[in-house]
């Protein structure tokens, strides 16, 4: 089993940063392969970013390349997400899974096992 509690979404103003955590507790962090998704109001859960489990390779939405960074630190058994350059479309809940059957990212959130509990992020115009 896998346990993942987001942190650090909040209200930002349009063009600033957010940098979003995701704590994994329950196995070895390092073999997973570990995802970013999000969720607005009237829409469906849409794949951000993920990374493999060496993070050597990564992956992102058209919609956040050039503006959003997934790293992570395996030493600490986190992943985090930097947001720079905000949009108001970028609103939304911010939920992170973990993929315990690939070793490269994957983008459909049926692949992923477990999810944590979600983190606001409100960005105002």
């Amino acid at each position: 089993q896998v346990q993942l509690v987001e942190s650090g979404g909040g209200l930002v103003q349009a063009g600033g940063s957010l940098r979003l955590s995701c704590a994994a507790a329950g196995r070895t962090f390092s073999t997973l392969t570990m995802g970013w998704f999000r969720q607005a109001p009237g829409k469906e859960r849409e794949f951000v970013t993920a990374i493999s489990w060496t993070g050597r390779s990564t992956d992102y939405a058209d919609s956040v390349k050039g503006r959003f960074t997934i790293s992570r630190d395996n030493a600490k058994n986190t992943v985090y997400l930097q947001m720079n350059s905000l949009k108001f479309e970028d609103t939304a809940v911010y939920y992170c899974a973990a993929d315990v059957r690939t070793v490269v990212p994957v983008k459909d959130p049926y692949e992923y096992e477990y999810w944590g509990q979600g983190t606001q992020v409100t960005v105002s115009s």
